[in-house]
């Protein structure tokens, strides 16, 4: 994949929408209703492209606890019109993660809605979470890809995912960035930290990328997790591309509102290295 077709940058920063609890989540907050979900998720798209950064993607961040692999239709819909609102808002491509684990449904609200790609937690193989055992169904994932005319929806898999250990050995783990791409038909893959916001290793990052060119693979590896206006030049000089959420909050608090002052300084730090 090249990423300044899908991303129209190379070396893209993209940008996230964290959102909070939707309807039928155990905090969703009635008051105001859809149209308070609305606001919030146009407010920080367009602070996320005011500030600079080349994509957004939206996710049900605040959908604790989170089903395993196979979300309610509700959730579809709602993360499908809120995905809309956000490319809108945005003008810039846009993805979709459905937490904690179905990919199809990321998918098939990404083509819906307009967007360019998607971020599937476990692809291939399978992980152990709090959720229990998640599984990759790349096998699904990819045919309905193609069922639903969505073949232009980029899958961005991760390795080694965060919030989760491996229910495989070590040696597996070394073959998970090949196994997503040749045989789960992943576009990129997403390396990242231990936790939401926890920073990546940078040596994480340059194991990926020579596992990826050992292989002979012409695929891009994002850093998915703890990237900074500190880090992101670093993290850029190995790697194609970063994902970026509690950075560009206010307060460097997940949850808060989007800081544009902290996307722009993010952003500037990365052009050092573009």
């Amino acid at each position: 994949m090249d990423t300044s077709s899908t991303f129209g940058a190379s070396k893209p920063v993209v940008g996230m929408v964290h959102l909070p609890p939707l309807p039928g989540a155990p905090r969703y907050d009635p008051e105001g209703g859809r149209g308070r979900l609305h606001e919030v998720a146009r407010r920080d798209a367009e602070r996320l492209a005011a500030g600079g950064v080349d994509a957004v993607m939206v996710e049900n961040f605040g959908d604790a606890p989170f089903f395993p692999d196979d979300v309610p239709k509700h959730v579809v819909a709602e993360l499908t019109a809120l995905a809309r609102t956000v490319r809108d808002a945005a003008g810039l491509p846009t993805g979709v993660n459905v937490l904690r684990n179905d990919g199809a449904a990321a998918v098939a609200a990404a083509a819906a809605a307009g967007g360019d790609f998607v971020r599937v937690n476990v692809h291939v193989g399978a992980r152990v979470a709090d959720q229990g055992i998640l599984e990759g169904k790349a096998h699904e994932t990819a045919r309905l890809r193609e069922r639903i005319d969505a073949a232009g929806v980029r899958i961005l898999a991760d390795v080694d995912v965060k919030h989760s250990a491996p229910l495989a050995d070590e040696s597996y783990e070394a073959e998970s960035l090949a196994e997503s791409t040749e045989r789960g038909l992943a576009d990129a893959v997403v390396v990242s930290g231990t936790r939401t916001g926890r920073a990546t290793a940078l040596s994480d990052v340059e194991r990926a990328v020579e596992r990826r060119d050992e292989s002979n693979l012409r695929v891009p590896v994002f850093v998915g997790s703890g990237v900074t206006a500190g880090t992101v030049d670093d993290l850029l000089s190995v790697a194609d591309g970063v994902i970026v959420g509690t950075a560009l909050k206010e307060g460097g608090e997940t949850t808060n509102p989007v800081s544009v002052g902290r996307v722009e300084e993010l952003v500037a730090a990365a052009e050092r290295v573009r």
